[in-house]
């Protein structure tokens, strides 16, 4: 369940010593010792499953800033964070110019990686959700946006492509709930039609006596009470999609009308002299057996077959419990922003292990409205199992295992707004290197000189506020005289005095294996 975060650096040690702490955080980890190795890791079939990047900025042939360049020709969505030992402010601004939403400056800190990356992550669910929501408004929400990783959704993304490249009549079916809209949506932003006019129909809304009148329109009193003339559902969706929700609820005499309208390829509407053509891609969706409908007879069985061209079956939530830790982080990055709730962070694995025991009849719909409802109730920085009392009450003998792992994430740094973007770049650049913007260094940080526009920051008290160990100090110091010389060990361990055997002694208790090749050619 953890994230893949791609550590991009062309240095062995410090590529091994970041790949250390970035495990210790709990994600997984993929290693490229150059850009144009990052790049091929980044444009393979299986690149959906990074979702960050710590990349290092200066290195050989494809440096940081050219692999950031490609990135956002290529209009890549992962998150990249900037590593490097020249920690100048104008280095910062260039490469958060160039796409890079965080700076860390080498040897890392333990603690300030950790905030870097939940940071990263968090900006990345964040620019995930405003996407889809663009999409969804300008038509073009594609499969490429669903969040599915499960076996049962891979087979409809699958069918959803294929029929996105014909005209085909789709009939999609499903529980109430599972999101029959959303891949209705997905199909025509995946089609040809994308970006025109997507028109969605609740057959199970409409009074049976205006069903015709909304469906194909009305002329100027062509009844009582039409006082003006109105536009029908299909002429509405002439160009582009109409999507029929519900279409089990039609009643009969629609259904001829219905069946009529899509044999002939045009509408009368009500009080017209004559037919007009119309050009519409028509989804259908219910949550009823259509075939059982047929043999009661409430359905039309010639109707049944025009609409029943190319069935697309939407599991329900329970079927695909896979999906729900990535769901409920994604409603929780919405609700968070859309209701002010920016101290909640993270999602405790016990609370995900909660949902996933759950059988959610009212599939997605259900899940979404629990999770927002637990970012209302949480006043911590987390949802716990606490936050869920209703699901919780439908499983009062629930025990966490333990097993189930997802690393909190927490809020974007700063809102990049259009209208002072620029200003909001530098003020993070400051916030990033301290020590270029203000002349004293505070009481609680070390800042060690290492020759122009190359320092390090080393937090001398803990997360509690406490003096941290001369352990953990020495490792620190290990880890900037290592990137300090490249890699080379032999000058490593003269700048610290010590000899090359103590050197990798404490290397291999950092949970190190050396084994440079500049070390090995010096």
């Amino acid at each position: 369940m953890s994230s893949t975060i791609l550590i991009v650096d062309d240095e062995p040690v410090q590529q091994r010593l970041l790949e250390n702490a970035v495990q210790k955080l709990g994600y997984k980890t993929l290693l490229a010792g150059s850009g144009a190795e990052a790049l091929e890791h980044l444009n393979d079939q299986n690149s959906d499953n990074i979702s960050l990047v710590i990349l290092d900025i200066v290195m050989p042939d494809l440096d940081g800033m050219a692999v950031l360049e490609k990135l956002r020709q290529a209009g890549s969505k992962v998150p990249v964070i900037v590593q490097t030992s020249q920690g100048g402010i104008d280095i910062v601004v260039s490469a958060m110019r160039a796409g890079a939403i965080d700076f860390i400056v080498k040897p890392l800190s333990p603690e300030r990686l950790r905030v870097s990356v939940q940071t990263a992550l968090k900006l990345g669910a964040l620019e995930g959700e405003l996407n889809r929501i663009k999409h969804v408004t300008s038509g073009t929400l594609s499969f490429d946006d669903m969040i599915a990783s499960s076996e049962p959704m891979a087979r409809v993304i699958n069918l959803g492509n294929r029929a996105a490249q014909s005209n085909i009549p789709i009939l999609i079916e499903g529980e109430s709930g599972v999101g029959k809209e959303v891949i209705a949506r997905a199909i025509q932003g995946s089609s040809a039609r994308k970006s025109r006019p997507f028109v969605t129909v609740n057959c199970g809304a409409i009074p049976e006596n205006l069903v015709e009148s909304i469906l194909f329109g009305h002329e100027k009193g062509a009844f009582t009470g039409a006082s003006d003339k109105h536009t029908g559902k299909f002429l509405e969706a002439d160009g582009g999609t109409l999507f029929l929700d519900e279409v089990s609820e039609l009643p009969l005499d629609a259904q001829v009308k219905l069946l009529r309208a899509i044999q002939e390829g045009e509408v009368e509407p009500v009080g017209a002299k004559g037919s007009v053509s119309v050009d519409i891609r028509l989804i259908s969706a219910t949550n009823k057996n259509l075939i059982d409908r047929v043999k009661e007879g409430s359905f039309r069985e010639d109707l049944y077959y025009r609409l029943n061209v190319f069935p697309i079956w939407l599991p329900p939530l329970r079927e695909r419990l896979s999906d729900i830790p990535a769901l409920a982080r994604h409603f929780m990055a919405r609700f968070i922003t859309e209701e002010g709730r920016r101290h909640i962070g993270a999602i405790k694995p016990s609370a995900l292990e909660l949902l996933m025991a759950y059988d959610w009849p009212g599939n997605i719909r259900q899940l979404e409205n629990a999770v927002f409802r637990a970012v209302i109730l949480c006043d911590d920085t987390e949802l716990t199992i606490d936050h869920f009392p209703q699901i919780a009450a439908h499983l009062p003998e629930f025990e966490p295992s333990g097993s189930l792992e997802l690393p909190a994430f927490n809020l974007m740094p700063f809102e990049q707004e259009n209208s002072n973007y620029e200003q909001q770049i530098q003020q993070r650049a400051e916030q990033l290197v301290p020590s270029l913007a203000a002349n004293t260094p505070t009481p609680q940080v070390q800042h060690y000189a290492g020759g122009a526009n190359h320092f390090a920051l080393v937090p001398m008290l803990d997360d509690d506020g406490n003096p941290r160990s001369l352990e953990q100090l020495e490792s620190d110091q290990i880890r900037f005289t290592i990137d300090h010389h490249k890699g080379r060990m032999t000058k490593v361990a003269r700048s610290l005095g010590i000899g090359r055997s103590t050197l990798y002694r404490k290397l291999k208790e950092l949970g190190l294996e050396p084994g440079s090749e500049k070390d090995a050619a010096e």
